[in-house]
Parts: C-alpha cells; structure tokens; sequence
C-alpha cells in the first residue's frame, strides 16, 4: 500500500514538474513575441516619427534625434543600470526573466532598425505604433514579465517618496513627453500622448480581452419563472442571489446569469415576454471561465 502511495506521489511530482516546465517555455514565448512586436512598432512608426511615448524607448528616439545614437544602445545603456539598481534597492524581486525582457527587447529594436517606415503620417504612427506596443506590452504582462526600463525607476521612485506607483509611471512619462515637446515641438508631445492613450487601451484589451459576454442582472417579481426560461430556453446557468430593496427594505431575489453577446438580445425578449415591469441591467464582461464557457473567447454552442 504505501509503495503504491509512494509511486503515485513521485507520478505526480513529476506531472507537476513537466506542466511547470511547459508553462515557463510558454511565458517566455510570450515574452519574446511581446519584445518582438514592441520593437517593430518602435521602429516601424514611433522613431522614424519622433514620437516619444514615454518610457526608455521614449528617451532613446530623443537621445537620437540630439546627438545621433542608436536608439538600441541608449535602451540598453539605460536599461541595464536600472534593473541592476532595482535588484540592489528594491531586492530579489525581479527574476530572470525581467532581465531578460530588458536585454532582449534593445535587442530585437537594434535587428529591425533597418526596417523603412510604414508610414510618414505622425497621427497615423502614433495609432498604429501605440496598437504594436500595446499588443507587446499587453503579451509581455500576459508572460508576468516585464521590459524593464522606466518601471523600475517608477518603483524605486516609489520606494523613496511613498507616492502610488501610478503617479510615479505618470511623472517619468510625462517628463519624457514634455522633453518631446521641447525636441520635436508641441505636436510631437501631442502625437506622444495620443500613442500613449493607444498604448494603455490596447494592453487593456489584451489583459482582458474583447468582452465577448454579457453579464445579466435581472429583479423581478417572476423570477421564478424568469429563471426557468433561462435555464431551459437559453440553455445558460444562472444565480439567485438574495437582495434587499433600498427604499422598501423588502426582499428581493436577483438573479445573475452570463451569456454570449448573441444571446443578449434574446434574453431581453424573454425577459420582457414573463414580466415587462423587470428591472434589468446588461453590462459587458472582458473574461469567463467556467461551464459553458471556454478560457479563451469561447461559447458554448
């Protein structure tokens, strides 16, 4: 019996080692692929634009334009002092793999440098290259990974002052930015900004994806009969949840259920069929997971 114990434990270590494994070479796929896309966006439309979005890429295509050094070098003169500090200030929290997004991203800019631009337009390569970064980026925090550069001066900055890391980030990209608008005048601060607002919304759908369900809040005083016709009509699941009314303090059944933004309209016609007095509240959701729905942007049929 316990040898059986035994080789069913040493089955397991080794299962839990093999997905440990595959999930490492998957992060640090993620990673190179994020590095990749943010260097072809960088070089493709933000430094041959002189946009400046922020960031150590944001200083290197400055450093560029004013004395004439590659933006790759500057990324890695940069970069490399400042993960080094970072590990020296703020400890053994940055693995392995923020030092090698740091080395690798200079890198993949410094390969394709040679590449021409997609285009002359600064508008056009402030949306698109703030779409390539942010589809990096976004795959790089999928990876639980970093880049490296003005993150880690944001968390140092936020070690001494105590200020949120937030307004840390906000304060060095904005100092990039401005010293942007001094360089290439006040429109290459602004296209800056736009790349920079295009940059946050795309990692965001990244991180979360394209909210292809809605999520279904729904009081009624025929709830019961609501909740059936969800079950057995829509084939979806759904919750009761106990609620109190805040005016009448008297209790009121919620019920929550998830569905496909297909079958929204659906739903809404089969609540409003068994009670058109519902009150009902559809709200978009960004990821599911769990019956019925696949981890990525599946449905069930």
């Amino acid at each position: 019996m316990n040898q059986v114990m035994g080789q069913h434990v040493r089955h397991n270590r080794r299962r839990g080692r093999a997905t440990g494994s595959r999930t490492k070479v998957a992060e640090y796929g993620l990673l190179t692929a994020g590095a990749f896309l943010v260097a072809l966006a960088f070089n493709l439309f933000l430094n041959p634009n002189g946009i400046a979005t922020g960031g150590v890429s944001g200083i290197s295509t400055i450093v560029e334009a004013v004395f004439g050094v590659r933006p790759a070098l500057t990324q890695w003169a940069l970069n490399v002092p400042l993960f080094l500090a970072g590990v020296r200030i703020l400890g053994g929290q940055f693995g392995f793999k923020t030092l090698y997004g740091t080395l690798v991203l200079p890198l993949f800019v410094l390969l394709t440098d040679s590449l021409p631009p997609l285009t002359r337009d600064p508008l056009l390569a402030a949306v698109f290259g703030g779409v390539g970064v942010g589809i990096g980026l976004g795959l790089v925090f999928k990876a639980r990974a970093s880049t490296g550069g003005t993150d880690v001066a944001a968390q140092i900055l936020h070690r001494f002052t105590r200020w949120s890391l937030g307004l840390c980030i906000l304060l060095i990209d904005g100092l990039v930015v401005l010293t942007a608008g001094v360089v290439f005048g006040p429109e290459g601060a602004l296209h800056a900004l736009v790349g920079l607002f295009v940059t946050g919304k795309t990692i965001d759908l990244v991180q979360m994806g394209l909210g292809y369900a809605k999520m279904g809040l729904i009081i009624s005083r025929r709830e019961e009969a609501i909740r059936q016709a969800i079950l057995h009509e829509l084939d979806r699941g759904v919750t009761r949840i106990h609620a109190v009314g805040g005016y009448s303090g008297h209790e009121r059944p919620l019920l929550l259920c998830v569905v496909h933004w297909r079958e929204v309209a659906k739903l809404k016609e089969l609540v409003a069929r068994i009670d058109p007095e519902a009150f009902v509240i559809v709200t978009e959701v960004h990821e599911v997971l769990g019956e019925g729905f696949q981890a990525l942007a599946g449905f069930k049929r």
